[in-house]
């Protein structure tokens, strides 16, 4: 479905902004109208796209071979509302998500690495990949769930 780290990235970066509207609408309705159960909904969405915006991040980030900085604009652009899309957009025209997902080794001595081997082992079996990551993501929205939302519960 995803044949490249492009498209992948960019349906990730599209739904965070969506889920941004989604938990402002909740935000208003809760103050407008007194419907908290919409910031329950629009939040839950939100924190869950968020996260596997931010480890689909990692994911095209690696296989990139981005440096720190564009990773970290990557990842920190889903704080900030609606910035996933020119964060997309910069990546997209800066050349960084042009290419394939990186399945052989090459010439490049980074390719002999224990991690570069695990990704292409990986992502030779993308439905494990993605299982793992859906757990992994799963995971961590029910410990956060726990933890309790940011700020406390109002």
């Amino acid at each position: 479905m995803f044949r490249a780290p492009l498209t992948l990235f960019r349906v990730l970066a599209i739904a965070e902004a969506i889920s941004w509207t989604l938990l402002i609408t909740g935000l208003i309705l809760r103050a407008t109208a007194d419907l908290a159960i919409a910031v329950t909904i629009g939040g839950g969405i939100h924190g869950f796209v968020f996260l596997s915006y931010g480890a689909t991040a990692i994911l095209v980030a690696k296989n990139q071979r981005w440096g720190v900085g564009p990773a970290l604009v990557a990842i920190v652009s889903a704080i900030i509302p609606y910035a996933t899309i020119p964060t997309e957009i910069w990546l997209h025209r800066s050349g960084r998500l042009a290419g394939p997902w990186r399945l052989e080794a090459t010439a490049d001595p980074r390719d002999a690495a224990w991690h570069d081997r695990l990704m292409r082992w990986f992502l030779h079996r993308p439905w494990v990949l993605a299982v793992l990551i859906a757990l992994a993501i799963v995971g961590l929205y029910v410990a956060l769930l726990i933890i309790g939302p940011p700020g406390g519960r109002h």
